[in-house]
C-alpha cells in the first residue's frame, strides 16, 4: 500500500476500502497463526490491528531497506501483540504470509512470541513491559542529536501503564525536549487478570498530563477515520505545546471483529481452539486453511536465516593514555573521570557528539563532571530513574553513538539487570561502567554493597566484564571499551588504591602495557600457590605474597584478572599445577571468580583444590579496611588461610 500522506485533510473513501481489506486479512493472520501455534495472544492483537495498519501507513519507512538511516522508528512496547505486527508486516512487504503461518512461535523462525528485531520492519525485542517509552526516548535522543527530521513512535497496552518505569520514560522525555517522539495507547481496559481498573486503578491520560505532554483521545480506536485524524495532528505537531511529546490514547475493544471474542480478558493471552477458530473465520466471511497449514507445519524443518540490522558504530579515537607514578593515590573512578575527559576533548568537538554520558543523580561521585564540563550537549541527567536510564542508553546507541552510563553498582547491576539483560538481547553498545562495589562502598552499608555483580553479569552472553586493580589499568580499560563495540561492563570501588608495581618498584600497567580482553596479568611469582584475585583487594592479595616470602619463604604467585568475562582460562589451568589456586574478591564467596575457577577446573577435570576467600554474609557499616578485616579479605587475613592451608599439608613444599 502506498503512504498515506499526512497532508491530506481525510481518508479517502479508496483509501478506507483498501484499509478494511487489510484489516480483514490481518484478522485472520492473526486468527490462524495463534490457533496453529496452539498459544499466543489474539485478543490485543486484534484490538490494535487499526492502530497498527494506520501507523504502518503514516510513518515513513521502506520493506525494500529495512534499515534505512531516514526511516520513522516504530516500537511495539507490548510485543505479544506479535500476530497482528506480523500480520501488518505482510501488507506492507516485509514478510511473507505463508511464512507467518509455517512458523511463527516455532523453535529456530525469526517469528517469536514476542517481536524480535530478527523481522525485518521490527525495531527493537520487547515484551517485557513498561521498557518500549524509554526505548522510543533513547532513539528520539540520538535522532534529536543527529538532526533527523524522522519521528519515534511507540505503541503500548494500557496494562502496561501501571508500570513506573513508563512514568520516569515520560519525565525524561519533556526534560530533553524529544517532541520528534509520540506514543500511542491501545486502551481496551482488559488485562490478563481482568479490567484494568480493577487489576490497578489508574487515569492514563491524567498521568500524561501531569508529566506535561500533550494529550489527544479517540473515542474509537477502531475506526480508521478517527485514528488518522489523531495521527495527524501527533505527527505533524499540530498541537497546543508541539516543544512536547505527544500520547494518542485510543479507546479500542478487545477481540474487534468476532462477537464471542470481544470484551473479553480470556482472549488477551488465549489462542481459539481449531473449533473456535472456524466459527470466528465463519463469521468474518473468510476461508479456513487451518488443516492445510497445520499438516505442512507438523513436518516443516526451519532453516530460516534471520534478517540482521547492522546500526551505525562511530569510530572513537582513544588517544594517549594517562600514567600515574608509583605511590599516586588515587581511586578507579578518578582516573575512569579523567580518561572520559580526554575522550570527549577528542571525540565531541564536532556539531554531533559521538560519546555521550548518562547519570543518575550521581554525576560527582561517579566523576562525570569533567566529562560533561567538556561537552554538556552530551550529557544526560536522568533523575533517580535507573530503569529508565539503562534502557534509554543502550537505545541511544543504536543511533549511532557510544553511550557510557554511570552509577552505583548497586543500582547499575541489581537494581537494572532487566533492562540490561534486555539491552544486551537487543545487541547494543553501551558502556556500563559502576562504581561503588562490593564493601569497599564501606560505611554505606549492606543496602549499598553490591556484592553480586559477576554472579548477575556472568548471565549476560554478549557483555564483557572488567574489574580493572589500579588506576593505570582502569583508564586503560575506558579507552578499550570506548573504541571497541558492544555491550561492556567495568567495575571499581570507592577506596583510593596506589598504582601496581613489580617487586622492583616499576609500574605493572604503566605505558608499554596494553590491555587485552581475557588474559590475566601476573603481578607475583609462585610456584607453592597462586592467588586469584582482581579489583579493590589486589593490593591486599599482593602484600600477602610479599608477606609471605618475606616472613614464611613461601612463593605465592599472584594473578589478577581484571578480565573476568572473558576469562583467561588457560592461565587457571596452568596455575593449577602449584595444587593450590586461592580466590581472593570483594565479592559473594559463591557466585563471583572462585565459582568460575572450580568451574573451569572441573570442566577440564583438572586435579587442583581451591580456597575461595570472598564476602559470606551482608557487610556491615564501617570502613572498608574493617570489612575485609571481618572477612578475612585483608592481607593479615589472606596470609592467615594460606598457612593454615600449609599446616593442611595443601602447599607444595
Amino acid at each position: 500500500m502506498q503512504r498515506i500522506s499526512l497532508e491530506q485533510n481525510s481518508l479517502t473513501a479508496e483509501q478506507k476500502k483498501s484499509l478494511e481489506e487489510m484489516w480483514l486479512r490481518c484478522v485472520r493472520r492473526i486468527i490462524v497463526s495463534t490457533t496453529l501455534a496452539g498459544s499466543g495472544h489474539p485478543g490485543g492483537s486484534m484490538s490494535s490491528l487499526h492502530l497498527l495498519l494506520m501507523l504502518y501507513s503514516i510513518l515513513n519507512h521502506d520493506s525494500r531497506d529495512p534499515c534505512w538511516q531516514g526511516r520513522d522508528r516504530l516500537l511495539v512496547s507490548m510485543g505479544h501483540i506479535s500476530p497482528g505486527v506480523y500480520g501488518v508486516l505482510c501488507e506492507f512487504g516485509y514478510v511473507q504470509e505463508e511464512n507467518v503461518f509455517m512458523e511463527f512461535r516455532r523453535a529456530g523462525s525469526s517469528f517469536a512470541g514476542h517481536v524480535e528485531s530478527c523481522v525485518p520492519g521490527v525495531e527493537w525485542n520487547t515484551g517485557n513491559l513498561g521498557q518500549g517509552l524509554s526505548t522510543a526516548t533513547g532513539m528520539a535522543l540520538g535522532m534529536k542529536l543527529n538532526g533527523s527530521p524522522a519521528r519515534v513512535a511507540v505503541l503500548m497496552g494500557d496494562g502496561e501503564q501501571q508500570k513506573g518505569q513508563i512514568a520516569e520514560a515520560r519525565r525524561f522525555a519533556v526534560k530533553f525536549g524529544l517532541n520528534n517522539l509520540f506514543a500511542v495507547v491501545d486502551r481496551n481496559h482488559l488485562q490478563i487478570g481482568g479490567e484494568t481498573n480493577l487489576v490497578m486503578p489508574q487515569a492514563i491520560r491524567a498521568d500524561y498530563v501531569a508529566a506535561q505532554w500533550n494529550v489527544l483521545y479517540v473515542e474509537d480506536g477502531n475506526d480508521f477515520d478517527q485514528v488518522f485524524h489523531a495521527l495527524k495532528k501527533a505527527y505533524n505537531q499540530e498541537l497546543d505545546d508541539p516543544r512536547s511529546p505527544t500520547v494518542v490514547v485510543a479507546r479500542t475493544i478487545m477481540g474487534k471483529g468476532v462477537s464471542f471474542m470481544e470484551h473479553k480478558a480470556k482472549y488477551h493471552g488465549s489462542p481459539l481452539s481449531q473449533e473456535e477458530a472456524g466459527r470466528a473465520l465463519e463469521e468474518l466471511g473468510l476461508d479456513n486453511p487451518l488443516s492445510h497449514y497445520g499438516l505442512r507445519r507438523r513436518d516443516l524443518k526451519i532453516f530460516q536465516s534471520h534478517f540482521c540490522p547492522v546500526p551505525h558504530i562511530p569510530q572513537i579515537t582513544g588517544g594517549t593514555p594517562r600514567t600515574y607514578a608509583p605511590g599516586t593515590k588515587m581511586d578507579n573512578r578518578s582516573a575512569y573521570g579523567n580518561a572520559l575527559e580526554d575522550l570527549a576533548k577528542l571525540n565531541n568537538r564536532g556539531e554531533v557528539p559521538k560519546l555521550l554520558g548518562f547519570s543518575c543523580d550521581l554525576e560527582g561521585s561517579v566523576k562525570m563532571t569533567a566529562f560533561k564540563e567538556v561537552c554538556e550537549k552530551a550529557f544526560f541527567e536522568s533523575g533517580i530513574q535507573e530503569h529508565h536510564c539503562a534502557t534509554a542508553a543502550g537505545a541511544v546507541s543504536k543511533e549511532g553513538f557510544v553511550p557510557f552510563f554511570s552509577t552505583f553498582g548497586v543500582f547499575g547491576v541489581c537494581e537494572t539487570y532487566n533492562q540490561v539483560r534486555l539491552n544486551d538481547i537487543n545487541q547494543t553498545h553501551m558502556k556500563l561502567v559502576c562504581t561503588h562495589l562490593g564493601l569497599d562502598v564501606g560505611e554505606d552499608g549492606q543496602t549499598h554493597q553490591c556484592i553480586d555483580y559477576l554472579g548477575l553479569l556472568q548471565n549476560l552472553f554478549g557483555f564483557s566484564v572488567f574489574m580493572p586493580a589500579d588506576p593505570n589499568q582502569t583508564d586503560r580499560i575506558i579507552r578499550y571499551i570506548a573504541t571497541h563495540p558492544g555491550n561492556y561492563f567495568v567495575g571499581m570501588g570507592r577506596s583510593k588504591l596506589i598504582p601496581v608495581t613489580h617487586e622492583n618498584g616499576e609500574l605493572l600497567f604503566g605505558d608499554s602495557y596494553e590491555f587485552i580482553p581475557g588474559k590475566a596479568d601476573v603481578l607475583r611469582k609462585g610456584e607453592q600457590a597462586t592467588i586469584l584475585t582482581y579489583g579493590a583487594v589486589v593490593p591486599r592479595a599482593v602484600a600477602a605474597a610479599d608477606d609471605l616470602k618475606n616472613t614464611h619463604s613461601m612463593e605465592v604467585g599472584v594473578l589478577n584478572f581484571a578480565s573476568i568475562k572473558p576469562l583467561d582460562r588457560a592461565s587457571i589451568l596452568e596455575r593449577s599445577s602449584t595444587g593450590l589456586l586461592i580466590t581472593v574478591e570483594d565479592h559473594h564467596v559463591d557466585t563471583g571468580l572462585g565459582a568460575r575457577t572450580a568451574a573451569v577446573l572441573a570442566d577440564e577435570g583438572v586435579p587442583c583444590r581451591v580456597l575461595r576467600l570472598g564476602v559470606k554474609q551482608y557487610g556491615l557499616s564501617g570502613t572498608p579496611s574493617e570489612l575485609y578485616r571481618h572477612e578475612g579479605l585483608h592481607a593479615q587475613g589472606i596470609v592467615k588461610s594460606i598457612l593454615d592451608a600449609r599446616e593442611k599439608g595443601w602447599l607444595k613444599s
